[in-house]
């Protein structure tokens, strides 16, 4: 029995993109979600895996963090539009997938091979103050996306979860800021669309994965842990860029009028987890990518300051001929 119920996890977990449904049920009828009844606190009588020793989210305490120097990120494809973008409201979270003539990926950095993009998908809180899974120096973000990718030399998503290298999230966090991101709009306004769980509408304007990901994207913390629902497998290479990216409060607040077979999905974000020793990285590598890109984020200080510097560094070379 217990075969039958890990294979039909699995097989759950892959159709979903790695991140099972807010009612998925077991053959003994059990169920999870993130109300009192059926929430992370509950999660681990029915699902084992999910009292592991490293899982995820955690708190990223920055004084306690190592800084290294990682290989640059590579984004291949991730500047492509996808022939069609599909958003889903999956009973849990809203979560969009992209049919892409070649599957985008990432390389580089703390991974070890290259990870193909299957789904992303997002998490928030009943208010601004709360919503992201992990946080920073005990910080919460009033929202948090994931984008799963799993291990091209896996195969499938369903083999690459049998392995602790098998899976890597990007994360981003985000901020209330006064005016709308434009970007993100394109997703926000097909929301009132699939309002009801197992509900889904086509993207009218195709997005890239580049444009919703913050423009300093070689500042993040890494760390190994899990899926963050049920069965909480630990598989993944979590790579949290630091760089928050700008929304409005109308924008966030869309989000909290999904509906789950429970009423509104007014929140789906698991608690932080024990650190349990692991250790969490800072890459600190300059950047070495120039490309420009179209949407709202928090600007870096440093960053801008060095543009600055080599220009006047330029100019003034110009002036000396």
């Amino acid at each position: 029995m217990k075969l039958v119920v890990a294979a039909n996890l699995l097989l759950a977990l892959l159709l979903s993109g790695g991140c099972l449904p807010a009612w998925t049920s077991d053959t003994k009828g059990h169920m999870f979600g993130y109300d009192d009844h059926n929430g992370p606190s509950h999660w681990a009588e029915e699902y084992e895996t999910c009292a592991g020793k490293f899982q995820s989210p955690i708190d990223i305490e920055e004084h306690l963090v190592t800084q290294v120097r990682l290989p640059p990120l590579h984004f291949h494809g991730f500047q492509s539009e996808p022939i069609s973008s599909t958003v889903t409201n999956n009973g849990h979270t809203v979560m969009l997938q992209m049919n892409m003539s070649k599957m985008a990926s990432v390389s580089g950095g703390p991974l070890k091979g290259n990870y193909l993009f299957t789904q992303l998908h997002f998490h928030w809180g009943y208010n601004d103050s709360v919503g992201s899974e992990d946080t920073i120096n005990n910080h919460t973000f009033p929202l948090e996306l994931h984008i799963v990718m799993y291990k091209e030399n896996y195969g499938t998503f369903e083999n690459a979860t049998h392995y602790k290298d098998g899976l890597t999230v990007l994360a981003v966090f985000y901020e209330i800021y006064e005016t709308e991101n434009q970007v993100y709009s394109e997703i926000v306004q097909l929301l009132p669309f699939v309002t009801m769980p197992n509900s889904q509408h086509q993207l009218k304007k195709l997005i890239t994965l580049d444009s919703l990901l913050p423009m300093t994207k070689h500042l993040y913390f890494t760390y190994n842990g899990s899926l963050t629902t049920p069965p909480c497998l630990e598989v993944v290479t979590w790579i949290e860029f630091k760089q928050p990216i700008l929304l409005s409060h109308y924008q966030v607040e869309a989000f909290r009028k999904l509906k789950s077979r429970e009423g509104l999905m007014t929140h789906n974000f698991r608690p932080v987890q024990p650190l349990s020793g692991r250790p969490v990285w800072f890459n600190v590598a300059d950047d070495m990518s120039h490309e420009k890109r179209g949407h709202d984020s928090a600007a870096n200080p440093l960053e801008t300051s060095y543009v600055l510097v080599s220009f006047f560094v330029l100019l003034l070379s110009v002036l000396e001929r």
